[in-house]
């Protein structure tokens, strides 16, 4: 008789499983890239000091994904439409990769990771003011970002509600980033720099459409 080795009980655990697994994959692919971008790097002769566009662009940049990553694990653990768990997914994994090549950039630049007001980088570009007047004494509105009662209104929704709620806090998140990968381009100086922030521009603009799409799809409101 040949022994089996039990197998673990279906029931509700699964898909915390999976969102389990899923979350440690994206904290591996942040702390890969950042570690890769922070040793692997060749030296430079010369590297953004703390003032430039390239380093206020690395750390706002890092606190605004930090928000779009947190948004978009909420919505893949519990959406029920397969094309918005898949795009939250890229999402997440795409920008929490992206906020640890940031990381690694001011590591490998000898810079804190934190200093000055948000977006005060920012003051000398045209895209500065994309957000509106209105917002211009919130830089956390300007870039888009949802409240703390916003985030507790998405962690609290079921269904639908919950996935027109991400979609309109997310549509806005984007709309908030394009303008600061915009303003680090004109800006700064740094090659690598600008090809992220100009890839961002890319896919950020189409993941604005393809939520806009499913929002339409969903019948959202708005």
């Amino acid at each position: 008789m040949t022994d089996r080795a039990p197998t673990a009980p279906r029931g509700r655990a699964a898909p915390w499983v999976m969102v389990l697994l899923v979350a440690v994959a994206v904290a591996a692919v942040a702390f890969a890239i950042g570690r890769f971008t922070a040793f692997g790097a060749t030296a430079a002769t010369e590297h953004p000091s703390t003032t430039s566009a390239e380093a206020g662009f690395a750390r706002d940049m890092q606190v605004h994904h930090g928000q779009a990553v947190e948004m978009a694990m909420e919505i893949h653990r519990k959406t029920e439409d397969p094309q918005l768990r898949v795009l939250a997914y890229d999402m997440a994994t795409a920008q929490a990769g992206q906020r640890g090549e940031m990381y690694g950039w001011l590591v490998s630049w000898g810079l804190p990771q934190a200093g000055g007001p948000l977006m005060a980088w920012m003051a000398d570009s045209s895209a500065h003011d994309h957000a509106g007047a209105a917002d211009a004494a919130d830089p956390e509105s300007q870039m888009g970002m949802a409240t703390p009662e916003q985030l507790a209104q998405l962690r609290e929704a079921t269904g639908t509600e919950a996935d027109c709620l991400f979609l309109e806090l997310m549509i806005r998140h984007h709309q908030g980033a394009i303008p600061m990968a915009e303003a680090v381009v004109e800006l700064g100086s740094d090659a690598r720099v600008d090809t992220v922030a100009e890839g961002m521009i890319a896919a950020q603009t189409g993941e604005i459409d393809a939520m806009e799409a499913i929002a339409s799809r969903l019948g959202c409101a708005g």
